[in-house]
């Protein structure tokens, strides 16, 4: 156990996390089962080690273990708990929970055979918590980690501290809010370098960010993808293939046959290879309200305007850009449909927008709201696009 000890209170040490996430406050830290979902490369780790640092600072009352470790590969993780509940451990911090096998049963019985003992696990966006892992079912309160916002990005990068706004205050006050926020600074300055790099914290590193993030993309399909929806290595080259062809295909309605002839397979098994893509957070799926997987989407997205850069940079379209900046940002809290004619998206039930870049021509539709890529500040049902990066 020592071991461990020594390298937690490293780690604890060494971690200097640039910013704050707004995750920090929204979980209800006092449950005693939480799991922490996101994507590779949005530090899901770091965040961990945050709390720890924050909460607890060095005491050995709570522990980081990670599951990469070869020590599990002969312990269980219910004959570790007990050691460390042994010596008086409270709250024990569990990094990547799905490289141990039996991941969803030791959770059960930790949390039933040690009432006393609080466990906070992370886990890859692949995972599907709650339907595949029936043991966790009304213990686990599952959070997602997301990617840095582009409020966060401003904050990072310009010292201040912005904070989110809800989609109806932004609707209704975006005057006011665009107005106090321009008197510090202009966050078009910015907006490009957040669109091509600012999704993932690691654009911090010393390190080429576009080569980072194939790593990542990479790491995303060969080992969340594959290892956890249990897929034989020899298609992995065909779900590769797949993200490609739709990241050069833009955001359009896939056509599933010639796909599935593409990568010499059969439709259905292209339906799913995308719904996996989708739980990895690697593209989004836009339906028309009232339909759903597995149906054919009307287009398919990257998640987020990063991806587009990395995948495909010779190719990349402002509009396409545009609007997928806009879906991420409001993936978190809202549901995007399909936009009728002249409109981009409808969001949640009743909200009509259009995305529209500096050189978009339109006629003003009152029950349409726009999202203008270069505009400072708007007025009535004109909108600057970057504001709705304050969502979160």
């Amino acid at each position: 156990m020592e071991s461990f000890y020594r390298t937690h209170r490293y780690l604890v040490e060494h971690t200097d996390a640039p910013i704050r996430r707004g995750l920090m406050d929204e979980i209800d830290w006092s449950d005693r089962l939480i799991g922490i979902k996101g994507t590779r490369g949005v530090g899901k780790t770091t965040f961990l080690l945050q709390y720890a640092k924050e909460k607890f600072g060095t005491d050995r009352s709570c522990l980081y273990i990670n599951m990469n470790n070869f020590y599990f590969s002969q312990c269980s993780l219910v004959d570790f708990a007990r050691k460390f509940v042994e010596d008086g451990g409270k709250v024990l911090l569990i990094d990547q929970v799905f490289k141990y096998a039996n991941w969803s049963r030791d959770l059960r019985a930790c949390y039933d055979r040690f009432p006393d003992l609080s466990i906070v696990f992370t886990g890859s966006s692949v995972m599907r918590l709650k339907e595949e892992n029936p043991e966790l079912s009304g213990i686990a309160k599952v959070y997602y980690l997301r990617g840095l916002s582009f409020r966060e990005f401003l904050n990072l990068q310009s010292g201040n501290n912005f904070q989110p706004y809800t989609l109806q205050n932004i609707l209704k006050n975006h005057e006011q809010i665009a107005q106090n926020i321009l008197e510090k600074i202009n966050p078009l300055d910015y907006l490009q370098d957040y669109l091509h790099h600012g999704f993932y914290p690691f654009f911090l590193e010393k390190r080429n960010f576009s080569e980072n993030l194939l790593k990542t993309m990479n790491m995303m399909i060969e080992v969340d993808i594959l290892l956890i929806k249990q897929i034989e290595q020899k298609y992995l080259s065909k779900i590769k293939k797949l993200l490609y062809l739709l990241a050069v295909d833009g955001p359009v309605a896939p056509n599933i046959s010639q796909l599935a002839m593409e990568i010499q397979t059969s439709r259905a098994t292209v339906m799913n290879y995308i719904k996996y893509l989708a739980d990895a957070r690697l593209i989004n799926m836009v339906y028309p309200k009232g339909e759903e997987f597995p149906k054919k989407p009307s287009k398919l997205m990257m998640h987020n305007s990063n991806l587009m850069y990395a995948v495909y940079p010779v190719k990349v379209n402002k509009q396409d850009v545009l609007d997928t900046f806009f879906m991420n940002t409001m993936y978190k809290d809202h549901k995007l449909y399909k936009g009728e004619k002249g409109t981009s998206f409808l969001v949640d039930d009743n909200l009509h927008f259009r995305i529209c870049s500096e050189d978009c021509t339109f006629k003003n539709n009152p029950n349409v709201y726009y999202a203008l890529h270069k505009l400072e500040k708007g007025q009535g049902n004109l909108i600057p696009l970057w504001l709705f990066g304050f969502l979160y």
